[in-house]
């Protein structure tokens, strides 16, 4: 069964095992998922130069994309992000970690992610980043291969987020 797979990740010092969502939720958390990225991800675009071809970040003329930059930013707030990281990580109860005080196996809480995170948060986010690519990596890749050009293009600047830190997946039963 799908929702029995896991994929291994290690992220920093410690090892985590993400299942999947069930479908319904995976569709609820995506709901959740579109109104955090969707103005982050017009901001990236307008970076990247929108619909040109071969255009980079590195290519950007600030004036010109600071008022999409702006809005993407004031659209974010610190309560939605914290229930987004709550829903990927925690509430589903979809991630467990090897506790090393214990050497035992244990599933993720708010008190954990809160010690463990503590001082290192990109590795939170990378942790979400790699829940985020267990559930809709398909998603993201097949709706990219029908919607042309726009679609890849935002496909194509969110891979480039470094997760560096993550291991390949690994499956296990």
């Amino acid at each position: 069964m799908k929702q029995m797979e896991t994929k291994t990740v290690t992220v920093g010092e410690n090892t985590f095992y993400i299942t999947p969502f069930p479908a319904m939720t995976a569709a609820n958390v995506f709901g959740q998922l579109v109104k955090f990225v969707t103005p982050i991800a017009g901001g990236i675009a307008s970076l990247a130069g929108g619909d040109k071809k071969d255009t980079s970040v590195f290519d950007m003329d600030i004036d010109a994309v600071a008022p999409a930059l702006t809005m993407a930013a004031a659209s974010l707030s610190g309560d939605k992000l914290e229930e987004l990281v709550r829903q990927l990580m925690i509430t589903h109860k979809n991630i467990v970690v090897d506790d090393p005080s214990t050497g035992e196996a244990v599933r993720l809480t708010k008190d954990i992610v809160n010690e463990m995170f503590c001082g290192e948060i990109q590795d939170m986010f990378t942790l979400a980043i790699e829940v985020v690519k267990v559930n809709y990596s398909g998603f993201f890749r097949k709706t990219a291969a029908r919607f042309g050009p726009v679609i890849a293009a935002l496909t194509k600047a969110a891979g480039t987020i470094n997760t560096a830190t993550s291991t390949p997946a690994s499956s296990e039963n």
